[in-house]
C-alpha cells in the first residue's frame, strides 16, 4: 500500500504567504491552549500537550546542538482565509519543529546561518507524514508575533479596548540583528509609534536599520527615528521595549526606564546558557513578569529572580491587564506550539495551490 508523499515548502515559499493577520492569529491561538492542563479545562476546549524541548550535542562539542520539539494542538478555532469572519471548525495539529544551532557556521566559507530550522507536520489521524517546512522565517515571524501579541494585551489593553489604535506610543529596539529588524519593521506597522530608538552594540548596524525604516516609512508614518549611543538613551523615554540580543550581560537596568512605571518590555534574546541575562535583577523585582508557556519557563528559566505573574494565554483569556502604572515583561520562551498551528494553517487546501508553484514541487 503507497503513502502519499509528504509536501515540501521551501524558505522561498514561507517567505512568499507568511502574513501578520494569519501568524497573529495563529499565536493567539496557540497561547491561549497551553492555558491549564486539559483536564482542567471544559470540554471541548482548545489545549496543548507540550513536552520540554530536548537537547542534543554533537559530541563534546556544546556548539553544535539540535533542539527538538513536538507538540499537539487541539479543537483550536481560526478564521476562515477563504470567508473572513467566518470561524472554520475546530482542528489539531501534531507536529514536531527541529532546530540546529552550529555556532560556527558563519566562520566558514562561505558562511552559513549558525540558526537552521524546519517543522514537520503529521495526520493525526494516522501518524503519516503530511508536509516539511522550512522554519527560520517562521520562526522569527513567530517570535515577533508573540511581542506584538504580548504588547496588546500587556500593555495597550491596560488603556482600554480601542488603545492599540489610537494611543501614540515610543519604542525603544535594543539589539539590531534578525529579530529587532521584524521587531522594528512591525511595531510600525500595527501600532502608532511616534518615536523609535534603536541601538546595537555595532552603531552601524542600526544606522544601517534606521536607513531602511526610512526608505520603507517614507510618506506613510510621522515615526521618528533616531540611532542611540546606549541601550540606555534608547530605552529612557520608551513606552514599549523590545530587547533581542545574546548578551550575557544586562543591558537595562531599572535605572534606565521612564518615570519607572507604565512601561512594557518584550525580551526575545538570550545569553548563552541564560534566558534571561539581557534584563537586570532589579528591573525584574520591580516587574511583573509573564510567559508563554510555564512548562518552558519551569525548565529554562532556572534562578530566575522573580516568580512568573501568568501565561501570557491566560490575560488574553481572562483580561486580567496589568495597572497603568504597572512595568511588565513578557519573557518569550518561543512556545512551539505556535509554529505548528501556522504551518498547519500554510498547508490547509486553500494555499497548497499557491505555495507549490514558490516551493518547484
Amino acid at each position: 500500500m503507497s503513502a502519499k508523499s509528504p509536501v515540501y515548502y521551501n524558505a522561498d515559499a514561507v517567505r512568499r504567504v507568511l502574513n501578520w493577520p494569519l501568524v497573529n492569529e495563529a499565536v493567539e491561538s496557540a497561547l491561549k491552549a497551553v492555558v491549564k492542563p486539559r483536564d482542567q479545562k471544559p470540554p471541548g476546549s482548545s489545549f496543548a500537550i507540550q513536552p520540554k524541548r530536548s537537547f542534543t550535542a554533537c559530541g563534546d562539542n556544546s556548539n553544535k546542538i539540535l533542539f527538538t520539539m513536538p507538540a499537539f494542538v487541539g479543537n483550536y478555532s481560526i478564521a476562515s482565509e477563504e470567508s473572513p469572519g467566518k470561524v472554520v471548525s475546530p482542528r489539531s495539529t501534531l507536529a514536531c519543529k527541529l532546530v540546529t544551532s552550529f555556532g560556527g557556521n558563519p566562520q566558514r566559507d562561505p558562511p552559513l546561518p549558525s540558526i537552521h530550522a524546519h517543522v514537520l507536520l503529521f495526520d493525526n489521524q494516522t501518524g503519516q507524514l503530511s508536509a516539511i517546512m522550512a522554519g527560520t522565517d517562521l520562526t522569527t515571524w513567530r517570535t515577533v508575533s508573540a511581542s506584538l501579541v504580548a504588547t496588546k494585551h500587556l500593555y495597550f489593553r491596560r488603556f482600554g479596548s480601542l488603545a492599540e489604535t489610537e494611543r501614540e506610543i515610543n519604542v525603544a529596539i535594543v539589539g539590531c540583528g534578525v529579530q529587532g529588524q521584524l521587531h522594528a519593521a512591525a511595531f510600525c506597522e500595527h501600532f502608532r509609534v511616534k518615536q523609535l530608538n534603536l541601538y546595537n552594540r555595532t552603531e552601524a548596524k542600526a544606522q544601517e536599520l534606521a536607513e531602511q525604516l526610512q526608505r520603507e516609512l517614507r510618506g506613510e508614518s510621522a515615526t521618528q527615528i533616531a540611532v542611540c549611543r546606549s541601550a540606555k538613551e534608547a530605552c529612557q523615554d520608551a513606552d514599549v521595549i523590545c530587547i533581542a540580543t545574546f548578551s550575557k550581560e544586562a543591558l537595562i537596568h531599572i535605572e534606565d526606564l521612564k518615570s519607572k512605571q507604565g512601561v512594557h518590555i518584550n525580551a526575545v534574546g538570550a545569553g548563552p546558557g541564560c534566558h534571561f541575562s539581557e534584563v537586570a535583577p532589579d528591573l525584574y523585582r520591580q516587574a511583573q513578569v509573564y510567559v508563554d508557556c510555564y512548562a518552558n519557563a519551569e525548565a529554562e528559566l532556572k534562578g530566575f529572580p522573580v516568580p512568573i505573574t501568568a501565561e501570557l494565554g491566560a490575560i488574553i483569556l481572562d483580561g486580567n491587564y496589568p495597572e497603568k502604572t504597572a512595568i511588565s515583561v513578557f519573557q518569550s520562551m518561543g512556545a512551539y506550539s505556535i509554529c505548528q498551528i501556522s504551518l498547519n494553517l500554510l498547508h490547509q487546501p486553500f494555499i497548497i495551490k499557491a505555495i507549490s508553484v514558490f516551493s518547484k514541487i
